[in-house]
């Protein structure tokens, strides 16, 4: 990545000498640089105010009542991993907590249901399907408020910076449907392949 921003910088510096325009390339850079901070500092304060609430409304048990909620869906897309099993238990407090945007509360949960699935797992080493598809729902989370994208919004002076509310949810669902659709269907694909039957694979 440092080679391709090192690529473009080169090229806009060669191209802007060549047609005599560094002045305005100088002025456009010096512009912003000056707004990145503007917006940085705009972002930061509306970070800190959202990220605040919602750690009252995780203090508060909103999180463990969207685990209770979503408990019934985890038991059907995982139904390796027994129901009162830690790992079950770490699976939801992540994904919830991901759902809401506490990314800082949702990685430590992650870690342990990974450690967690890697108990059940009889091949250690080797992620299972419950390790595979934790992964794609993760990478995949439902955003049921996108506090970055947002804050960002808010930032850049919008209006309505929470307007995005609904697409966000409706696309974060989509992408939650298309990981889990294409983790069972890779399975399938798989043990179909797997020479020695499904006795063989992980």
């Amino acid at each position: 990545m440092g080679a391709i921003w090192t690529v473009l910088l080169g090229a806009s510096l060669v191209v802007a000498a060549v047609n005599g325009r560094m002045g305005a390339l100088t002025a456009a850079a010096l512009d912003s640089a000056a707004k990145a901070v503007t917006l940085s500092l705009g972002l930061a304060g509306a970070m800190a105010l959202w990220l605040g609430l919602m750690k009252v409304a995780e203090e508060a048990g909103l999180v463990r009542a969207l685990a209770r909620a979503a408990r019934p869906v985890l038991v059907r897309l995982f139904p390796e991993v027994p129901a009162d099993h830690p790992a079950m238990g770490a699976m939801l407090m992540n994904l919830s907590a991901n759902a809401l945007g506490l990314g800082n509360a949702a990685t430590p949960f992650g870690v342990k249901a990974m450690q967690a699935l890697e108990e059940l797992n009889p091949r250690k080493g080797t992620a299972s399907d419950a390790q595979a598809l934790l992964c794609a729902l993760n990478t995949a989370s439902v955003q049921l408020v996108p506090a970055s994208v947002i804050a960002l919004r808010a930032a850049a002076g919008s209006r309505a910076p929470a307007e995005i509310l609904g697409a966000t949810l409706c696309a974060s669902a989509c992408g939650v449907v298309v990981a889990v659709v294409a983790a069972k269907a890779l399975r399938r694909l798989y043990l179909a392949a797997a020479p020695a039957g499904p006795e063989a694979a992980p």
